[in-house]
């Protein structure tokens, strides 16, 4: 996973006592408290450190235990069950497929740092839907699903911004039902963090992905500004794993055509292969820790997993 660093930031961005909030509406300047209130699930850092983390920044979801994802599974086939949903792929490879609203928050800092150009929001959507439906490879699988944008809003507060009292800002920003994708755009230690689906119904204020505002297309976070850090934590919020999820395990990461891989990559290692079990590492997966430039393909089983998560906690 994601190791933790500590990344430089512009001066103003440390105004701790006398962060703003800038409604998008009304315009008017609210004083918040300066407690980071980060909720203790929203991410980790695993043991070891992660030195081979993707651009060397923090884990970006919440860790699974091996006993943990048993048990969402079977929680999963419960309520497939329940809705009368066997589980199984239809012919066309996918159980369901959806428009996704996404809402954009900008989160800048008390001096309108960290913004991003309405072109850059356009174009973000834009490798979301070309990332999605399987165009950036031969190999890659058509997910099905699409992503409209919903809503931009900007808000200015230093502590927002900086991505501290994360649960009360999503609390109090997020937009639409389980079908919404909320991106929060901020200035962070990581790349991306994003929360599971099955995560919703206990924590639906928080549910969304987090990302580093620089990762958007024409930013400045160098190998790592095509747009696809998005396209990686929308995928945790679909329900995939991470590739090496589980290591050199027949299990890992409950998709039978992803091979084992025992633990990230960074950058593009051509025929990297860490695990004895067939295959090469899936370097080119959107769900690895490869450089943007190296993404190209999600595969049909987690195409499928998508649609399945999709149809279990977000239909």
């Amino acid at each position: 996973m994601r190791s933790f660093i500590t990344r430089p930031r512009a001066a103003a961005a440390l105004l701790a006592g006398s962060a703003l909030l800038m409604t998008p509406l009304s315009g008017q300047a609210t004083a918040r408290p300066a407690v980071d209130q980060h909720s203790v699930s929203d991410c980790f850092v695993p043991p070891g450190g992660g030195a081979a983390a993707r651009g060397g920044h923090g884990a970006d979801t919440r860790d699974i235990s091996i006993a943990e994802q048993k048990a969402i599974e079977a929680r999963t086939a419960q309520l497939l069950k329940a809705k009368g949903h066997s589980g199984v792929p239809s012919a066309s490879g996918t159980l369901a497929a959806a428009s996704v609203p996404v809402y954009i928050h900008v989160m800048r800092d008390a001096n309108g740092n960290g913004d991003v150009t309405d072109t850059q929001i356009s174009q973000q959507i834009a490798v979301l839907n070309k990332t999605y439906a399987g165009q950036e490879s031969s190999q890659a699988a058509n997910t099905g699903f699409t992503f409209t944008l919903a809503g931009v809003d900007r808000y200015n507060n230093s502590q927002w911004h900086q991505d501290k009292q994360s649960s009360t800002y999503r609390k109090q920003t997020r937009k639409g039902g389980k079908n919404a994708l909320n991106i929060w755009l901020v200035d962070f230690a990581y790349l991306g963090i994003a929360t599971f689906p099955w995560d919703y119904a206990r924590q639906p204020g928080i549910d969304g992905i987090r990302v580093q505002y620089t990762s958007l297309p024409g930013g400045s976070e160098t190998n790592y500004n095509l747009g696809e850090t998005a396209t990686h934590e929308a995928g945790h919020w679909l329900g995939l794993y991470h590739t090496f999820q589980g290591g050199c395990t027949t299990t890992n990461d409950e998709v039978a055509d992803t091979p084992a891989q025992s633990s990230p990559s960074s950058g593009c290692p051509t025929g990297r292969d860490s695990c004895s079990l067939p295959g090469l590492d899936p370097i080119h997966n959107y769900m690895d820790y490869s450089y943007d430039s190296c993404y190209n393909q999600f595969t049909p089983d987690q195409s499928s997993r998508m649609s399945t998560m999709w149809t279990a906690y977000r239909a």
